[in-house]
């Protein structure tokens, strides 16, 4: 069992940074694939980035790639999106999820992940 819990999230400016942190319990966090996706509101979830179980593998959505970058410290049991150029269409609640492989996580929609957090709120304003 794994549990996930987000945190970083905030009001930041257009052109702002922020860093989301996803904190996870159990043991067996190094073996999964970590991820994030988002949701705003009246739209669908969406995937946002995810990197493997080593973390020598990153991979991310074209509207965020160059600014965001994922990293993970399984040290820590923690997976990190650092968010920069923030622009106001990245207002969403972001969500930690963890699978099985990062395919997973890429392709499938959040309830089809093997976990995920309660999720944290992003705002940027114009």
């Amino acid at each position: 069992q794994v549990q996930l819990v987000e945190s970083g999230g905030g009001l930041v400016q257009a052109g702002g940074s922020l860093r989301l942190s996803c904190a996870a319990s159990g043991r067996t966090f190094s073996r999964y694939a970590m991820g994030w996706h988002r949701q705003a509101i009246g739209k669908e979830s969406e995937f946002v980035a995810a990197i493997n179980w080593s973390g020598s593998s990153t991979y991310y959505a074209d509207s965020v790639k160059g600014r965001f970058t994922i990293s993970r410290d399984n040290a820590k049991n923690t997976v990190y999106l650092h968010m920069n150029s923030l622009k106001p269409e990245d207002t969403a609640v972001y969500y930690c999820v963890a699978a099985r492989g990062a395919r997973q996580i890429l392709e499938a929609p959040r309830d089809r992940m093997d976990y995920w957090g309660q999720g944290t709120q992003v705002t940027v304003s114009s």
